[in-house]
This record gives C-alpha cells, structure tokens and sequence, in this order.
C-alpha cells in the first residue's frame, strides 16, 4: 500500500547560553524580567531551560529552510536585543569556554525540579546545549521507516555542528565535548531499531506505565520520534555559532529525510549498518569533527569528509530541488571552508596566548568572538 507524500516541513530549535558582557561568565541568576520580556515578544517561540542561564527558541512550522532561516534570525536578533538591555548577551555555542558547572542555578519549575532529583549529579552537569531539527512526516508508520535508517547520516550531521571544544577553561581536544557530558544522561545515544510504530509505543508505554519516565520526552536519543508533533527529531548536533552552519545542517537533515522516502517509493532503501559500527563513526566526529574523516562501511575504509559530503550532496540535491533549498544545501561545503565554531574558538585562543595573554583572557576573548557571531549575518 503506498503512502502519501509527506510534508517535510520542517522546525528547529536552538539553545543558548547567557552570558554577563563585563566578565563574560555565565550568569547564574536570570533577571526576573528578562524571560517575560523575551516572552511578550516571542509568545511560545522561547522558553527557559534547565539552568537559568540558558534559553531555547523555536521557529514555527516552516515550509522551507529560507523560512526557518528568516524566524531563526529574528528569534536570535529579539533574544540579543533584549539580553543587551541587561548588559547580557546569548552565545549559541554548546558549552562555555570556562564557567564552573558547579556554580549554576536550576529554573524554578517543576519539571526541572523533578529532573534534578531524579538525576541528581548528572543532571547538575548539564551544562551544555543542543540544536535540534524536526522534519514533519505525517504517517506513524513511514515515520519509523525512515528513523531506522537516518542514523547512518547522524554522524556526518554532527562533524559539521561542534562548538564545545573548552570544558571548564581546558580544551578537551574534542569537537563536540558536549556529547561526552550528555551521554551519562540514561536513554541518550543512537537509537534503537523498532519493526513498527507500534513497537515503538509498545517500547515507551513499558517505561511510563510503571512510572520510570512520564511520557516519550525524557528519552533523549540523537533520533527520536517527537513526542509533540509528527515529526522526525534530529538531536545530535551542537548548536552551531554561525547562523548559516545551522541552516546548511538542517537542509540536509531535511534533504536526507526526503532522500531515503525517496529510495522507498522507489522500492529501495539504505543499507542498515550495526549500531556498533555507526558509534565509531559518531566517536570520529565527536573526536576530530570531519578533519579526520568517517569510515564508508559500504567500501570499508575512511574517506575524507570533504569526499563524503560531496558525495552526499550529490545525492541528495534532487531532493534539494524540490525542497527549494540548493543553496542552503551547497553552503555546507562553506562550514570546510571556514571551519567549525569549535575551529573558530581555538584559533581565538591559540593566537591570543601567542600574543602572550593569559589563559583567562584567551578565554574571555573566546567569549567575545562567539558573542560577536552569534548575531552576525542576521
């Protein structure tokens, strides 16, 4: 039986850390009015976080990238203009260049509350953010079709996202430290495999019905289907400093999605790798972001990554036709040219230290930069 088309519209959500423009530290204590300004202007595109010194943003339902990118813009010029009036200002960067985890407040809110006592130490560590990408796909059973096999791309979605390579005021030599402190959360990772929709429901009715987890939001994998809307959820990336890196990663994501219904309508599908074998590919962009490469498991050796993108860009750009994003698309290759804002942060660094500034105002100047690109190109 065939299945419709689906939408493929598509939402993303970003998360960013607040910072004080004069110290350029976390601030560990959001201004009462600053969320309710924020929410006067943005309505429920924006809510509060886990720790008050974070905030998330969400565009509407987008037909295409080119919208998403117009909302996402005005959301991070809205969240600038009224953090400035507090002398504060968003970095969208996944973790800060030095703040001290341990110094950070949770937001008043029940649900937080509730996260914390149940996680306790591990939760208090979360100081970190993510970019997330929904791809609407109205059909339950096509949904987890193609969420079986998106896993594949995960990693070559994440090599173009770092930016967290600092930990504490320390370069942690990765790309997407972030991970590293995610990963202790339980129910992260890739994800399972699931034979129907329903398996799936079957899987998250065991865990709420005895009371381990309230509903399907606090399974966090690097995919998941969405609890709140009939969407695919991309979850692995960081969130990206340059609003364009953002824009090129949620096109393929949207692009890739559109690929793989493709293949199906064409009674054809990609080729499922073992979970063991993705994760070391996920463990390399992590690790090296894409300078090192990602291994081809078709062929069975690494591959550049400036190879595989051409290669995946290639294959997806009928998708990308129809998506109306080409450009979007082809700006990835851009993220190689330029680097990734874990590239950008450590150039900052490294060539204040060789001016022979300390480590502090190395790092403060890391500061600086994310928060003069984090609203750069709006």
């Amino acid at each position: 039986m065939s299945v419709a088309e689906p939408s493929f519209t598509i939402g993303i959500e970003e998360e960013y850390l607040l910072v004080d423009k004069s110290t350029r530290d976390l601030v560990t204590s959001a201004p009462e009015d600053l969320m309710s300004a924020c929410q006067n202007e943005l309505h429920e595109q924006v809510s509060p976080e886990f720790l008050q010194c974070q905030i998330e943003v969400g565009t509407r339902v987008c037909k295409t990238v080119k919208d998403a990118r117009a909302d996402l813009a005005h959301l991070r010029h809205c969240i600038s203009e009224i953090a400035g009036k507090h002398n504060l200002a968003p970095i969208a960067a996944s973790t800060h260049p030095f703040a001290d985890w341990t110094s950070q407040r949770t937001t008043d809110k029940e649900r937080y509350a509730s996260l914390a006592r149940d996680l306790q130490g591990v939760a208090r560590r979360m100081l970190i953010c993510g970019m997330h990408v929904h791809v609407c796909i109205e059909d339950p059973e096509l949904r987890i079709d193609l969420f079986n096999q998106l896993p594949y791309f995960l990693p070559h979605l994440l090599a173009l996202s770092g930016s967290s390579p600092f930990w504490q005021g320390r370069d942690t030599g990765l790309q997407s430290y972030r991970l590293t402190i995610f990963d202790n959360l339980p129910r992260t990772g890739l994800p399972p495999r699931f034979d129907s929709y329903s398996e799936y429901e079957r899987a998250v009715s065991t865990l709420t019905k005895i009371g381990v987890i309230e509903d399907a939001t606090k399974i966090w994998w690097d995919l998941r289907p969405s609890h709140r809307f009939p969407t695919l959820e991309t979850r692995i990336c960081d969130v990206t400093t340059r609003l364009d890196d953002c824009i090129a990663i949620a096109a393929m994501v949207q692009c890739m999605t559109r690929m793989l219904y493709r293949l199906r309508r064409d009674n054809q599908r990609w080729r499922q790798y073992d979970r063991f074998l993705i994760n070391e590919n996920r463990w390399r962009a992590q690790r090296y972001g894409y300078s090192e490469g990602l291994i081809d498991f078709g062929r069975g050796e690494l591959i550049a990554y400036a190879d595989l993108l051409d290669e995946a860009i290639n294959l997806i750009m009928p998708d990308a036709e129809a998506l109306d994003c080409v450009d979007e698309l082809n700006s990835a290759r851009t993220i190689l040219k330029k680097g990734t804002s874990a590239d950008y942060q450590r150039k900052i660094y490294d060539s204040h230290l060789a001016a022979r500034s300390s480590s502090k105002d190395a790092l403060c100047a890391v500061v600086d930069g994310l928060i003069t690109q984090t609203v750069e190109g709006l």
